[in-house]
């Protein structure tokens, strides 16, 4: 069955733009940052935030150059630097070569963004296994990479203080579905588990470096991939009907949300998750005592 039209109208009655004049401190001012899967969605927006708190970022994206490009345009506008790399995360190989470029372009990493993700949804029962992998292989095995290869740059050059107070940091885009089972979507609530104690296994190791770990797990988010939640009044009221605070979330509250974890504001917070969901983790179904 195909989603109804976009109600256009609605739309602009009731997601206005973003206030691009919002103060913004520079928070990140002089680091190097990478966000996967920046071109679009969640990791569009987190990219320019860290570059609104200024940092120099890497955009990373495995299609749609142009959008990938016109992110890094948008980054610009904060009066510092932007390069874009295309690699596929859940390739060794495409990985290093990444790092190797960033590094020989600007020297270093401070701070690395776990971001990219996808979907391969079914039944699960009818889910193959080129489904499943594909998933793990992106979500899970992509972000075990990226941070395999932070954390080797993080501890070679150690702390810098007048950059930041540890010596580097990692933060996982994870989801509400790292603890909220989904039916119909098995291999992607796996991945995100999985990240979940990642993260954790991985901040509790390298702790002792002042190198931090933590991860912001987004509710539901207006995005482009999921427009068919949100862009009509119907759909809209029954995704509220799982959101407490009764609003869809922007991906600009993510990045200012990534922004803070990777700043030094949050230098004590390692091995956290952030749930940036307007209550959707609080068993809203119970939100009249059952």
């Amino acid at each position: 069955m195909s989603n109804p039209a976009p109600d256009l109208e609605f739309i602009k009655q009731n997601f206005p733009e973003p206030d691009s004049t919002r103060a913004v401190l520079p928070l990140l001012k002089g680091q190097k940052a990478l966000v996967t899967g920046a071109s679009s969605g969640i990791g569009k927006a987190v990219a320019i935030a860290l570059g609104r708190a200024g940092a120099d970022v890497v955009v990373n994206y495995a299609t749609a150059p142009d959008n990938a490009e016109a992110v890094a345009a948008e980054i610009r506008k904060s009066g510092v630097k932007a390069l874009t790399i295309k690699a596929d995360v859940s390739n060794e190989g495409e990985v290093q070569a990444m790092f190797g470029k960033m590094f020989s372009e600007w020297g270093t990493i401070d701070v690395l963004v776990n971001n990219a993700g996808l979907q391969k949804d079914a039944a699960f029962h009818e889910m193959t296994l080129a489904q499943w992998q594909r998933v793990i292989d992106v979500n899970l095995t992509g972000q075990f990479l990226c941070a395999r290869e932070a954390i080797r740059e993080f501890k070679r050059r150690g702390i810098v203080k007048n950059v930041s107070c540890a010596a580097g940091k990692i933060v996982c885009i994870s989801s509400v579905h790292d603890i909220i089972p989904w039916a119909g979507h098995v291999n992607y609530a796996a991945s995100k588990g999985g990240v979940a104690l990642m993260m954790k296994s991985i901040a509790q190791e390298v702790a002792p470096l002042r190198i931090r770990a933590n991860s912001v797990s987004p509710g539901a988010i207006r995005t482009p991939i999921n427009t068919a939640a949100w862009s009509t009044r119907e759909a809209y009221n029954s995704l509220l009907t799982l959101i407490p605070y009764r609003r869809i979330g922007e991906a600009e509250e993510i990045g200012r949300a990534v922004v803070w974890l990777a700043s030094d504001d949050s230098d004590y917070v390692t091995g956290a998750t952030l749930y940036v969901d307007g209550g959707m983790t609080l068993y809203p179904g119970f939100d009249t005592g059952g």
